[in-house]
């Protein structure tokens, strides 16, 4: 925490107060230049607007079309944010869209993308294949996965023959997840109790962990976690992962990927187990309270409450809440005691890269 991350809160609480009007208008061949927090890759202006709008600090942004011609940076969402809440200038600009962030409009927390990309290809993410039909068939398979966030179908002209017909299957993370997870005496965090996905199955899951064992290799990626309990769930919502370890020491939760054999060892500190598939996992990571865990970073904003558990309601009650830290009478910063910090990240669907690509299209799952 530290000094730095009090001031980060007031620059936030203040940006937040001067942006608190709705704005949905997007701004064609205008451009908000500068004040760049991170850039994205996105397929439009909206999806990048809802980037930004779920983005914990973003405020404005601007997006690169396809239609730009100055150089090859298309379909990038550069997030911006300043003091004031608003673009330091505006300037006109061909080929760039830009907007405002709809974090006071009440947006819908899951949003809606049916529009499809013709020539554009979303590409990496891959977790598994098939050949359809047409595009239609590929994004119907894609709302019926569970894992599936997003495609890209390659079609009859594609060049390549072999490889016509192909409905690329992909995933992005769509429950939250604390970036920065570390211990640091005299904070409190946890998650909002709406934070994770509802109960699909109506079947309990009997409860697989082995503690002090390890299941070694084959991972392919380490997002941190806070309990064995919270590995297990984000090893279930990725759609490669089939077994999973979990390091208490330093957070890391390593997913793993080897249908073939699940190879088991000794070893202090680390919980392994499997995921949930066709049962509903007790969530009650989503609870409980860490003491002396911060998730740092990833703030919206903070406000001063008297304890952990009135912290956790204030997640609750804000919808844009997935996470929090709260800081604790005995932290060492006096400045920065009392003081919740309402945490959130990005959940809707989020290609890791957009490019354009003849003879593909590609798009996102439809709400059921």
């Amino acid at each position: 925490m530290g000094s730095f991350s009090v001031l980060v809160g007031l620059l936030l609480a203040s940006s937040f107060s001067f942006s608190k009007a709705c704005t949905e208008e997007l701004l064609e061949n205008i451009d908000f230049p500068g004040t760049d927090i991170i850039f994205l890759f996105s397929p439009s202006a909206t999806h990048c607007q809802y980037l930004c709008t779920q983005h914990p600090s973003c405020l404005f942004f601007t997006f690169i079309r396809p239609d730009w011609t100055i150089d090859d940076r298309h379909f990038h969402c550069f997030l911006k944010s300043t003091p004031s809440g608003q673009p330091n200038s505006q300037v006109p600009l061909q080929g760039v869209t830009s907007g405002f962030s709809l974090k006071s409009c009440n947006p819908d927390p899951r949003p809606d993308f049916a529009e499809v990309f013709e020539n554009v290809d979303f590409a990496g993410a891959d977790y598994g294949a098939l050949f359809t039909p047409d595009h239609e068939e590929c994004q119907r398979v894609c709302t019926e996965d569970p894992g599936c966030q997003f495609f890209t179908f390659l079609e009859k002209e594609f060049p390549e023959q072999k490889f016509r017909y192909k409905c690329h299957l992909k995933f992005s993370w769509s429950i939250p997840r604390a970036p920065i997870v570390e211990r640091t005496a005299g904070v409190t965090s946890g998650f909002s109790h709406t934070s994770p996905p509802p109960k699909q199955t109506g079947i309990s899951c009997q409860e697989q962990l082995f503690p002090n064992t390890d299941f070694p290799g084959n991972d392919f990626e380490q997002p941190k976690a806070v309990s064995p309990q919270h590995c297990q769930s984000l090893c279930s919502a990725h759609p490669k992962c089939t077994s999973f370890s979990f390091f208490s020491s330093d957070f890391r939760c390593f997913l793993k990927n080897n249908p073939n054999e699940l190879t088991a060892q000794p070893k202090d500190g680390l919980t392994s187990g499997l995921p949930a598939r066709l049962c509903d996992l007790d969530q009650i990571w989503a609870r409980e309270l860490y003491v002396g865990v911060d998730f740092r970073g990833s703030d919206i904003r903070f406000e001063l409450t008297d304890d952990a558990e009135l912290c956790q309601m204030k997640c609750v009650e804000d919808p844009n809440c997935q996470f929090f830290t709260y800081v604790d009478e005995t932290f060492a910063d006096r400045a920065s005691r009392r003081r919740c910090f309402l945490k959130r990240g990005i959940t809707m669907p989020a290609p890791p890269r957009v490019n354009k690509l003849n003879n593909v299209v590609s798009g996102f799952r439809l709400r059921k």
